[in-house]
């Protein structure tokens, strides 16, 4: 059966970032649709995944390769902006984050160092907080 799928699939475009948005979206949109009554939610979410389905079966592959490199380019801000706050979310249980007060730097400094003098790199600006 894995097999016959493999083969179905050969020369098919597959599944990407936009065809996994797209599902997504779908799905919430079913999910509001159960508390939301609006007469074209349902619809709305069956055109969202019918059209992330046909993306993933298309053999037209330059052309959703091209729609697909669209969607990163609109939101890469955002997928950027999430990949630091995810960054810094982890880097919070190891260290401090503190600002440099003329500059707006962020500077990193280890926990657990007691009262220090934190000098900013790019500013040379000296200030005390605690670690």
């Amino acid at each position: 059966m894995k097999e016959r799928f493999i083969r179905f699939m050969y020369g098919r475009y597959g599944i990407d970032s936009l065809g996994r948005s797209t599902i997504a979206a779908g799905l919430v949109t079913i999910l509001l649709s159960g508390f939301i009554r609006w007469r074209f939610l349902p619809l709305i979410s069956w055109v969202l995944i019918i059209t992330a389905y046909y993306r993933m079966f298309s053999k037209n592959i330059y052309k959703r390769s091209s729609e697909n490199q669209w969607y990163l380019n609109k939101t890469a801000r955002l997928r950027g902006f999430l990949t630091r706050q995810k960054k810094m979310l982890s880097q919070r249980r190891t260290h401090h984050i503190y600002t440099c007060p003329s500059c707006k730097q962020k500077i990193r400094i280890p926990r657990g160092k007691g009262r220090i003098e934190i000098r900013c790199p790019k500013c040379s600006t000296t200030f005390i907080k605690r670690s």
